[in-house]
């Protein structure tokens, strides 16, 4: 039987890096798929990692219908054994259902891979519907970590380096490293606490006395903690 998993987890969590090896150990087996996004930040019809992993896709826009695609590719002879979808928060709720029937119906295992909440902490409309439909849910293990250390679990929208709770669900936008410069609208992943609280990395380094726990010069550090 055909299978319809979602795969979630916050921003820097190694999403788009998991859809690529996904499809990477499914062409090895010899399966023959199609790769799709929505708003990769490296442009249109692109799967991107912060590893520097890069594929072509298919570019999902509102108006597309995976239905009326894939029936298209099988009857003109094409074979598709799966679909692998990165960046299913930006999708419409319609189009998660037409994966589901897609699953159902055409016994094609679909793999959806996406960020449940916003930085709101607020469902996104075709997470919700994927957690609704999917027949499995996995949280990624790979555990993107807080300024503080601790896991991370939220995404906070940043404007001009402060952090904002309204606005646009979906604006596109990047996490940046410690040392970049920040963007005019960034994401920063933080700890359930810390979100409510409303201290980012930048917060924490303007007010607390002590060097934040991943910005600790060697020097700083005993031998047992090198």
């Amino acid at each position: 039987m055909a299978e319809f998993l979602y795969f979630t987890g916050p921003m820097d969590c190694g999403k788009s890096t998991l859809a690529l090896q996904l499809d990477y150990t499914h062409t090895a087996g010899g399966r023959l798929g199609r790769l799709f996004t929505s708003q990769d930040r490296a442009g249109e019809a692109t799967i991107s990692s912060r590893l520097g992993l890069v594929r072509p896709a298919i570019e999902v826009t509102r108006g597309f219908d995976f239905w009326d695609y894939v029936v298209g590719q099988l009857t003109g002879g094409e074979r598709v054994d799966y679909l692998i979808c990165d960046e299913t928060q930006f999708y419409a709720s319609v189009q998660v259902d037409q994966l589901a029937r897609i699953v159902d119906e055409l016994q094609i295992d679909v793999m959806a891979v996406g960020i449940l909440t916003d930085f709101q902490t607020r469902l996104f409309p075709a997470s919700q519907r994927l957690v609704e439909l999917a027949d499995k849910i996995e949280l990624l293990q790979v555990r993107a970590l807080c300024w503080c250390g601790e896991r991370a679990t939220h995404n906070a929208r940043t404007v001009d380096g402060v952090m904002v709770l309204e606005g646009e669900q979906v604006l596109v936008g990047d996490t940046t490293a410690v040392g970049e410069p920040v963007a005019l609208v960034a994401y920063e992943v933080l700890c359930r606490m810390h979100h409510r609280r409303r201290v980012t990395r930048a917060v924490a380094r303007a007010t607390l006395s002590d060097p934040l726990p991943f910005e600790r010069d060697d020097e700083e550090l005993s031998p047992l903690d090198r």
